[in-house]
């Protein structure tokens, strides 16, 4: 049996939809907080429990005959490293031969400060005795394609990033590679750093979606304090806005690039190109 956390989440529903690809929906567990918005899931024939990452006591009927785990990281920023706590505790209660974790790329050394509690989860995991593996993140592309068509509004495309290079992939590409580690055999112990086969600066993809737009859209590289009242301007929250200037910081000092292919050698094909996901995005 293997269980999904977040399993009503974008990564959750594309890693669910990937495992039934490979096992029958009667070994599939989705782990959720939110039992209804799962309806769409279990109508797949795939279990569907309730588990909340702040009620620890959830973890044990939620996990109950787990084989493996997949732990996707919490949304909650600040609190994720307890909630993780919570499900690494249930599934040493569990007896899980396998807990695979999505942490960030090559978090024992990223910049970015949102790899902190990736770090700390880590750690948890490393004196828990659980087997596990890790699954460390890049970016996802949709991460910057999500903000295409404002970048047509705006005539240009804002950030911090300077010359930094994102080795990012789809939540797709993510998925599958996920999967395929889940339903391998010999994991636990093992470190995938998961990236996309090809790099781009914020000057290439705004090059791109002119290219594809036929508008000529540059990249404004402005300092970290800039991009974060851009980004308050545009009605993010200031935390949010915050970790996502920082992040690009973090870009510019190359903690998104990684050139290793792990991650197209799990799924048996190219990562999808920037090209693709701006065309989608369009």
């Amino acid at each position: 049996m293997i269980i999904v956390t977040g399993a009503t989440g974008q990564l959750g529903h594309l890693v669910i939809a990937a495992l039934l690809k490979k096992v029958p929906a009667s070994s599939i567990v989705a782990a959720v907080r939110n039992v209804e918005k799962a309806r769409d899931i279990a109508a797949l024939g795939v279990q569907v429990r309730y588990a909340d990452y702040n009620q620890p006591s959830t973890w044990d009927d939620a996990l109950k005959g787990a084989e493996k785990v997949l732990l996707i990281s919490s949304s909650e920023i600040g609190q994720r490293a307890i909630q993780h706590r919570a499900v690494i505790d249930g599934a040493k209660r569990a007896r899980v031969k396998l807990l695979a974790y999505t942490s960030i790329l090559h978090a024992d050394t990223s910049p970015l400060g949102l790899a902190s509690e990736h770090r700390d989860t880590e750690a948890i995991l490393h004196t828990s005795g659980v087997p596990h593996v890790l699954l460390r993140h890049s970016w996802y592309t949709e991460n910057y394609t999500s903000g295409v068509r404002a970048a047509l509004a705006r005539g240009a495309v804002f950030g911090c990033a300077g010359n930094g290079r994102i080795s990012s992939a789809t939540r797709a590409d993510y998925a599958e590679a996920d999967v395929a580690v889940l339903t391998a055999e010999n994991q636990a112990g093992r470190i995938h750093e998961l990236a996309g086969d090809t790099s781009y600066t914020l000057t290439e993809l705004a090059a791109e979606i002119s290219r594809q737009s036929g508008k000529n859209i540059g990249y404004m590289n402005l300092s970290e304090a800039e991009y974060k009242n851009v980004l308050v301007k545009a009605g993010l929250p200031k935390a949010v806005a915050a970790l996502l200037a920082d992040s690009d910081t973090g870009v510019s000092k190359g903690g998104l690039f990684d050139d290793g292919h792990q991650l197209s050698k799990l799924i048996g094909r190219p990562t999808t190109s920037l090209a693709m996901s701006v065309a989608a995005a369009m």
